[in-house]
């Protein structure tokens, strides 16, 4: 009887992760409209520009030890979109942002780079704040909308996926929603904060919660932007914002939450 023998392949292993970052960046302009597979791509090919030490995984096919985590809907921009890096080398963050940041296209801005340490970034990241701007539509038809929705027990919406319509309640994962002071007129501006829950509750579906239950359609496609994502605890909280940090025209200008997990201490 002849023996299995495993392959493996040869020469030496790859180099340890000796450090991990965290790379807090932003999705802007047109490129809201990229599909995160294609974020990706573009995120590869700046690391290899830029000359990161990237760690591999062994085996075969050895890939760069890249973790990703709460990326936006595609159509929907971010100032609040994270990625976590194995290197081989240490490397120092401040540089490392400056040099992914120039490798990256226009509209994929890199906001901060820190080290990660501790608890794991998927798990950090319970909730979301988002800005949605509706054109055409009036902050007192906004404001009467949002009352209806968090007056209501259940909110359910449908949402076509690979398996079928899928029905799920949209406003359990709301935590916070209400109207802000907009600067343009016939342009209501809503602030909701989500809680990233599985299915995951989308701005689409809280707009179409909104057309459920007081009948509030867009005429026009909303804009909306994520300000922040992080641990639940500090998102439902009073949140000081920063100015604006130069978002594209196509996107329009927004109040952004400081760089990083919702204002986490470095390496949380």
């Amino acid at each position: 009887m002849s023996s299995l023998v495993a392959k493996t392949p040869d020469g030496p292993a790859p180099p340890p992760v000796v450090q991990r970052v965290r790379v807090c960046y932003a999705k802007r302009g047109r490129l809201r409209f990229t599909s995160h597979r294609d974020i990706q791509r573009a995120f590869e090919r700046a690391l290899r520009r830029a000359e990161v030490p990237m760690a591999y995984s062994a085996g075969f096919s050895p890939h760069p030890k890249i973790s990703w985590a709460g990326a936006a809907p595609t159509g929907t921009a971010s100032e609040a979109e994270y990625v976590e890096l194995g290197l081989s080398v240490t490397v120092d963050p401040e540089r490392l942002r400056r040099d992914l940041d120039e490798a990256l296209p226009p509209d994929l801005d890199v906001l901060e780079v820190v080290e990660a340490t501790g608890v794991a970034l998927a798990e950090q990241l319970e909730a979301s704040i988002w800005r949605i701007e509706l054109p055409g539509v009036s902050d007192a038809d906004a404001l009467a909308a949002v009352g209806a929705f968090t007056a209501a027990e259940r909110v359910e919406v449908r949402r076509m996926t690979k398996n079928g319509v899928r029905v799920f309640d949209a406003r359990e994962a709301v935590l916070e929603f209400a109207t802000l002071d907009g600067s343009t007129p016939a342009c209501a501006i809503l602030r909701v904060v989500v809680r990233h829950t599985t299915p995951a509750v989308r701005p689409d579906d809280v707009l179409t919660g909104l057309g459920e239950v007081a009948g509030l359609v867009p005429p026009v496609p909303p804009r909306v932007t994520r300000l922040a994502q992080g641990p639940l605890a500090q998102l439902v909280a009073d949140v000081p914002t920063a100015p604006d940090r130069g978002a594209s025209p196509v996107s329009g200008p927004t109040d952004v939450a400081a760089p990083g997990v919702e204002n986490p201490t470095p390496g949380d």
